[in-house]
């Protein structure tokens, strides 16, 4: 059975969720023992690394790929921005906080989609993007009312949320600012440029951090992070973002928290009560209501 690109991105979206939730865990267990701007340096280099030895070796590095450098520049600076804003939001703003403001961003999505694409978000899309996000958010507060009624906006909550519009405005960016070069290479130029943005801002605090001095965990989740919270992540969403309207492919976000539940099973923390898993329910129908394609209504991509 061959998928249609459509379909190819819906699945390259479900992998991509799945990694992310990965990641959550892991970055809070380092988050005080090494600076926003050094971690996502390091991250981006070893991605960065990993990702240009798989576009070398598939013979996809071409001089024509990398015309017009200020998109990689924009592309890498607003994942940059993301990564290092989520980091230094979670010093201070509860985990449970922050992940209800990231189930902000396939909304800002689908407005930066019709912004720069004209991409339309048709009655039912906006319906499941309401329903996942009610899912998203019974998850994230464990069907506790009370805890949900209680959310406050703290600093933390806010620089979070600027990371959150700089990770909604990436998904249409990709779209508008490719030119028909190959995902993996796309991804290479944009970890290569984030890399170089990320060493020039954070330069101090990358030379001053003793690297030889870190905990042993700072390196696993280093690990993880690059590999599989990075390089795979970037690629599944060039390639997905290619295929998919913006909000479709944020809309995944909401599935974060139900991969997270999964992890703590597996990990061997329990599983929820029953009611929280009403609210994992609630994500997997706003996303089989997005599974029918709208993507004839969408715009073609721009060739920039």
């Amino acid at each position: 059975m061959t998928l249609s690109p459509g379909g190819q991105g819906h699945l390259a979206m479900l992998a991509f969720s799945a990694l992310v939730a990965g990641s959550f865990s892991l970055g809070a267990m380092v988050a005080n023992d090494i600076s926003p701007l050094a971690l996502t340096t390091a991250r981006f280099l070893i991605a960065g690394v990993i990702v240009g030895a798989i576009a070398a070796a598939t013979g996809g590095l071409r001089r024509a790929h990398f015309a017009a450098p200020w998109r990689y520049v924009i592309l890498g600076g607003l994942f940059a921005i993301y990564f290092v804003l989520m980091f230094e939001g979670l010093k201070t703003a509860p985990a449970v906080s922050a992940a209800a403001v990231f189930t902000l961003t396939p909304i800002m999505a689908g407005g930066f989609g019709w912004l720069l694409l004209r991409q339309v978000t048709t009655p039912r899309m906006a319906a499941a993007l309401a329903i996942g996000a009610a899912g998203a958010l019974w998850v994230i507060f464990r069907a506790d009312l009370v805890a949900l009624f209680a959310f406050e906006i703290g600093p933390g909550e806010a620089i979070y949320f600027w990371g959150c519009v700089a990770h909604a405005l990436y998904a249409p960016m990709v779209r508008k600012l490719n030119r028909g070069e190959p995902a993996v290479v796309f991804t290479f130029g944009m970890l290569v440029a984030g890399f170089a943005v990320l060493l020039a801002v954070g330069w101090g605090e990358v030379t001053a951090t003793d690297w030889l001095a870190l905990p042993p965990l700072v390196y696993v989740a280093l690990l993880y992070l690059s590999v599989f919270a990075s390089s795979a992540t970037f690629v599944l969403l060039q390639f997905a973002s290619l295929r998919l309207p913006s909000a479709k492919v944020m809309a995944y976000t909401y599935l974060t928290p139900s991969f997270v539940i999964l992890w703590e099973i597996a990990l061997g923390n329990g599983a929820p009560r029953g009611l929280v898993l009403g609210g994992v329910l609630l994500t997997v129908i706003a996303l089989l209501m997005l599974l029918k394609s709208e993507d004839a209504r969408a715009p073609a991509p721009s060739s920039g």
